[in-house]
């Protein structure tokens, strides 16, 4: 009786440990530099940026806005501030927005630049993982101390393209 009782019990905790197992597990873990790969909402919410990686340099396009329409024109929005006046006819939707950033270590990722489309201007960039699921993207002139620093969050992939 002792004996079933026992191996009773070893069944339950057996069974107690891989449900807690299951239910901790998460998809496999990118590589370390890959963790930045996603999909992420601006501080704003104004936008949402997928950053993919080519060869060993990540970029970010934007792939979505809450107000995609032009209010003037009642088409999609263009890249209107752009200062090349040849790009200004370019949908917003779709616009790399990041470019060229290389994984330093330390959760950082740098030597890359960022597109601002409200000013039109292009600026040096880092990006800092201080989560999974948060970065904060600082664009500035010259050095970092003289920048503006947004914090994004990662969303779903669902229903982004």
């Amino acid at each position: 009786m002792i004996k079933r009782t026992l191996i009773g019990l070893m069944i339950v905790a057996t069974g107690l440990v891989k449900a807690d197992l299951a239910m901790s597990y998460t998809a496999p873990a990118q590589s370390e530099q890959d963790r930045l790969i996603g999909t992420w909402i601006v501080g704003s919410g104004k936008g949402k940026v997928k950053i993919e990686k080519a060869g060993n340099k990540y970029y970010g396009k934007l792939v979505w806005l809450k107000e995609p329409i032009d209010e003037e024109t009642g088409k999609p929005k263009l890249d209107k501030n752009n200062d090349d006046k040849s790009k200004r006819n370019i949908p917003l939707i779709g616009l790399k927005l990041l470019k060229d950033f290389e994984y330093d270590g330390d959760d950082e990722w740098d030597e890359g630049t960022i597109y601002d489309p409200e000013n039109g201007d292009d600026y040096s960039c880092v990006i800092e993982m201080v989560d999974i699921n948060t970065i904060e993207v600082r664009g500035y002139v010259g050095i970092p101390l003289f920048g503006r620093t947004d914090t994004w969050k990662r969303v779903a992939e669902t229903g982004v393209r």
